[in-house]
């Protein structure tokens, strides 16, 4: 047997042993298995994950900082915190952070609620600081994201989640002037609604990657500003960067604010749009047509239609806007529909041709149905010459019966199935996928009068899982 002593491995085969250990566990473990592992997984440490266990908080930050100089990326989130667990890193913590980490380039806090505004203006001499993620950090403001817009020039990438009283908008103007955000996340911050947006200026051009979420239980409470408005309807800075946007939530008004947006990301690759009042089919062809590159789209449609601001406008997304998507994006390869729950067949807008319209003319990889009531047996039919079909979920498909799951054995490249709440399938539907190992994966959720046996032998993988008390 040939042996290898540690002292006699290359460093650079040890650096690389190193950065295939993705789990901290076991990388402790290996730093501590001998000398030279410890030294060099101080040196090549660059992400660290802290939160609960940190106590007392600023020692064993500052213990772990001189440990590993060349941190790059780290994680401090309290979620399932309670006192007895010890005090939280409060703001004096992210002093030891800027004083102690001069490579640090990405920060996540999550459920920090000891941290003020006055920690964040500590980041600022953070010089390469270029992401910064909060969640649920509730003592935060508006004039603590201005101090990072000011002091740290290099930030791209800003998520503010749950952050609830970050009501000033000052930093988006800021961030308007300095043209550098290339990701910008806001959800459920109440106080940040869809007009607002506006203020990002010429930033517009330079984002790639935008989500804004309005929190559901507010959506009805923002009011538009009126200049507010006019800005937008003014305002003609395109989006050509843009590569993902998703919208969830929000207010789509006819002529102005987001929906101006929607024609504008010539560049665009993947659009989610999930309750969103106010989308017509004038917007996804506007979309359609501008954005031709476009790979991945998710529509959920919502059921509620009473908001005074959009009851003069025809609101239905109809077969128009698969039409024009299937005309026009050519490299489609990801569809999701879902309607809301509550929503009645006769308003569920796409049709069933309108569906495999797409389907046909696009080189769709994933298919995702949700509540769509027009699905039926001779849609599961017509997918049977559907030559680049890998992945198709199906949730709460209700006019599906066994005569048409029967002939998902029957489609040439489906690799990955998901039957979720479906009323109409039985063990029978799956019966000639049995044995046959045609599929990777089949996954089957709560749907009652399929049973574990039933599934057995119909895929390489199969997740089978019921809970019928959705039924109820």
């Amino acid at each position: 047997m040939f042996l290898v002593r540690m002292d006699s491995l290359p460093e650079v085969l040890i650096w690389e042993i190193l950065n295939r250990v993705k789990k901290t566990v076991d990388r402790n473990s290996l730093a501590l298995s001998c000398k030279r592992f410890h030294r060099l997984d101080k040196e090549n440490r660059q992400f660290l994950r802290v939160g609960c266990g940190l106590d007392p908080a600023d020692e064993a930050l500052t213990s772990l900082c001189l440990r590993f100089p060349n941190l790059v990326r780290i994680e401090i989130t309290y979620s399932g915190w309670m006192s007895k667990l010890g005090k939280q890193l409060d703001d004096h913590g992210l002093f030891i952070l800027s004083n102690h980490c001069p490579s640090l380039t990405d920060l996540t806090l999550s459920y920090c609620t000891f941290i003020t505004d006055v920690g964040l203006r500590n980041l600022t001499s953070c010089y390469k600081l270029s992401a910064l993620k909060l969640n649920f950090t509730p003592r935060i403001t508006g004039c603590g994201i201005f101090s990072i817009a000011v002091g740290c020039k290099n930030l791209t990438v800003l998520h503010l989640i749950r952050c609830l009283n970050v009501s000033s908008v000052e930093w988006l103007e800021y961030f308007g002037k300095l043209e550098t955000l290339e990701d910008l996340s806001i959800r459920n911050c109440r106080a940040i609604g869809e007009g607002d947006l506006i203020k990002l200026g010429h930033s517009w051009r330079k984002l790639k990657r935008l989500q804004f979420e309005v929190d559901a239980n507010y959506r009805y409470m923002k009011v538009y500003d009126r200049l507010a408005v006019d800005r937008w309807q003014k305002q003609w800075i395109s989006c050509d960067d843009m590569l993902e946007l998703s919208l969830v939530n929000c207010i789509i008004s006819p002529g102005r604010g987001l929906a101006c947006v929607l024609g504008k990301c010539k560049n665009l690759q993947k659009v989610h749009l999930d309750m969103c009042v106010g989308v017509r089919d004038c917007d996804i062809i506007s979309l359609a047509r501008e954005s031709r590159n476009l790979r991945s789209i998710s529509l959920r449609v919502p059921s509620d239609f009473s908001l005074p601001l959009l009851a003069n406008n025809t609101l239905r997304l109809t077969d128009e806007s698969l039409k024009a998507l299937a005309e026009n994006c050519s490299h489609l390869e990801s569809v999701r529909i879902s309607f809301a729950d509550g929503e009645f067949p006769s308003l569920s807008s796409f049709s069933l041709n309108g569906i495999l319209v797409l389907v046909r003319m696009c080189p769709v990889r994933e298919l995702s149905l949700d509540h769509v009531y027009s699905f039926n047996d001779m849609g599961l039919e017509a997918l049977c010459s559907a030559s680049y079909l890998e992945s198709l979920e199906l949730v709460r498909c209700q006019e599906i019966s066994d005569d048409g799951l029967q002939l998902v054995s029957q489609f040439p490249q489906l690799q990955n199935l998901r039957l979720s709440k479906c009323l109409g399938i039985t063990d029978d539907g799956l019966k000639l996928l049995v044995d046959t190992y045609k599929l990777e994966s089949l996954v089957v959720e709560d749907c009652p009068q399929i049973s574990e046996r039933g599934v057995h032998g119909a895929a390489r993988a199969i997740s089978f899982r019921q809970d019928l008390s959705w039924m109820y």
